[in-house]
């Protein structure tokens, strides 16, 4: 008889395997029997019933495994389990293989009575199922032991290596969204601990745009337009847990954020730093930016600051102080007498901003605005502290220590980083091509071996004759049949359309707007079409914190179009080759071409 369910252990036991029989055709189909065998069929047996009882017990104390291995290598080479895993193998119905029933029940005599009577009582199959249970509880811990092909990749016994609670676990993933000058945005999935830094690499890395060190990400808020470039460690999801719904990351280059190192002088005068007036002395700029991010140090910066007063549009022109422990006002004049100074804001739980409306939304008294706003407030206006200075030097010393002041040395890690970076990875990465004065160097080819040209009146001959030379290529390639350089389709006439620099039809103002965004320092310019001459281009410059322009007229010669910014003496063939000359060479300009002002799109 063959069980459904039944497992194979049970059935190789060997007192099971002497006394199963047929079903009887009036039992029980949910019923297992058992049948003693006469003494004539097997005489070895005792004439007594059989104990299920026990044979359970013997079972279960028995490994499942064991007791299957020690059955088969009694049993004969050509006997196979009846079951395996439960389900018949080739068998019909609930009937087994003639050849693998006992020899005892091959010849069928007629059952008698007392036979019937010495069988045992009968077993339900839930009994089998649970011994199936415990053998598949039992299995796992039975199974041998596989040898570790790697033991050298293992932590010793009693590690913490291994350990779930020494793993990492994963960080909770955030999302941002991050949008470019052209309003596009891009979302972005950052961990909780990811800085500003990285998050700048990462959409470098996704927008294959070129990585400077010059990338920042701006915290927008267009309802009270205000936006301030995050510092480089602070970390994006705590900065936008405290922003409103409406605010936004931006994405774009700040050339200014660590520019006060190189030329400190530039964003700190001396009529403003407190101890340079006391002192009476010229301070050397690196002393005078150790003070700064000397903690035992007190530096302070002093002048006149134009406050807008709560709950109305009215301002008032006061005397501040900016220390470490926060930004101060007298109501007495120019007093500095404690007594006089009132607190306005504390540099630790708020951050400054700068205001792009201009002047018509707070009514401010100049262009030169500037906002101190508390890190944990969102929407209250009334907790804004709206400050005017009088020009754009005064602002940018004030808005330059208020950081400096927060931060100390910190800031001065962020901007070492970058530099550490790319001196240990000198010799695997490319050259970034961002001109500086010392990246680009007048040359001179015409011997045997190349040698740079010191002398500026040299250079500017080198360069007026290599532009002859090309002025002779392009008559003679006319010459040949070549379309004509005052074609349309010409490529000298679209060829500067390609670069970064180059803005196409933009407005005055817009131009003013790109400039003071990606911050003023010297030699931020970008090209744009003039809109009083179709045909030329003006040239948008910052130098000292002032925006110029340059207009560039086209001059005709020999039936060909050259461009120049001073009226003709020094021409060139494209734009590209007149920022190239002016990166190289100051000229006209009030300084040499260094950072163009780029907008990437993501």
């Amino acid at each position: 008889m063959a069980v459904a369910g039944c497992p194979d252990y049970f059935l190789h036991h060997p007192n099971y395997q002497d006394n199963v029989d047929h079903m009887s055709s009036h039992g029980s189909p949910g019923l297992i029997r058992f049948q003693q065998p006469s003494n004539h069929s097997n005489p070895n047996h005792p004439d007594d019933d059989v104990d299920l009882e026990a044979l359970v017990n013997d079972m279960t104390s028995l490994s499942p495994y064991e007791s299957l291995y020690s059955m088969c290598k009694t049993q004969h080479s050509d006997s196979t389990p009846l079951l395996h895993n439960g389900h018949g193998n080739g068998l019909q119905g609930n009937r087994a293989p003639q050849s693998l029933r006992p020899p005892s029940s091959r010849v069928a005599a007629p059952h008698s009575p007392a036979q019937n009577i010495r069988r045992s009582q009968p077993m339900h199959i839930l009994a089998v199922r649970r011994l199936q249970e415990e053998e598949q509880q039992v299995r796992p811990a039975s199974l041998p032991a596989i040898p570790n092909p790697f033991p050298e990749l293992c932590s010793p016994a009693g590690s913490p290596t291994l350990s779930p609670a020494s793993l990492p676990q994963p960080a909770d993933a955030h999302i941002i969204k991050v949008f470019s000058e052209d309003g596009v945005g891009k979302v972005v999935e950052i961990p909780a601990d990811m800085t500003a830094r990285d998050v700048c690499q990462l959409l470098v890395y996704k927008t294959h745009c070129l990585d400077d060190n010059c990338w920042t990400l701006v915290e927008h808020h267009p309802l009270f337009g205000l936006e301030r470039c995050l510092e480089d460690h602070e970390l994006v999801v705590q900065v936008q847990a405290c922003m409103p719904p409406e605010s936004k990351f931006l994405f774009r280059k700040n050339y200014a954020k660590y520019e006060f190192f190189r030329n400190p002088l530039n964003f700190f005068p001396e009529q403003m730093v407190a101890w340079c007036q006391e002192s009476n002395v010229t301070i050397p700029p690196s002393q005078l930016l150790q003070n700064f991010l000397n903690s035992s140090r007190c530096p302070e910066i002093q002048g006149f600051l134009y406050m807008k007063e709560t709950g109305r549009k009215s301002w008032k022109k006061l005397y501040m102080f900016l220390r470490r422990s926060g930004l101060y006002y007298s109501t007495k004049g120019m007093s500095k007498e404690p007594r006089h100074l009132q607190l306005l804001s504390d540099l630790e739980e708020s951050n400054v901003f700068t205001v792009t409306t201009g002047r018509k939304m707070y009514n401010a008294p100049t262009d030169y605005q500037f906002c101190i706003k508390p890190s944990k407030s969102r929407t209250d206006v009334k907790e804004l502290k709206m400050l005017c200075a009088d020009d754009e030097q005064s602002r940018t010393c004030w808005m330059t220590a208020f950081r400096v002041l927060k931060y100390g040395m910190l800031l001065y890690q962020n901007y070492k980083i970058p530099h550490q970076r790319k001196s240990a990875n000198s010799n695997f990465t490319t050259p970034v091509r961002s001109v500086s004065e010392n990246s680009l160097v007048a040359m001179d080819f015409s011997g045997r071996t190349g040698r740079v040209i010191d002398n500026p009146e040299e250079a500017m001959s080198a360069a007026m004759e290599e532009g002859h030379t090309w002025r002779k290529r392009s008559q003679r390639m006319n010459a040949l049949g070549n379309p004509s350089p005052l074609h349309p389709s010409s490529l000298n006439s679209v060829i500067h359309r390609t670069q970064l620099w180059f803005h196409g039809r933009i407005m005055r103002e817009e131009s003013h707007r790109m400039i003071m965004q990606q911050g003023q320092v010297d030699g931020l310019f970008l090209l744009r079409d003039s809109q009083s001459n179709p045909k030329a281009f003006v040239l948008t410059l910052c130098h000292h914190q002032k925006i110029r322009h340059f207009q560039i007229l086209p001059h005709e010669e020999d039936g060909q179009i050259f461009f120049s910014l001073d009226d003709g003496s020094t021409k060139f063939t494209d734009l590209i080759h007149l920022v190239e000359f002016y990166q190289l060479n100051r000229g006209v300009l009030p300084c040499k071409l260094k950072h163009p002002c780029t907008m990437v799109a993501l």
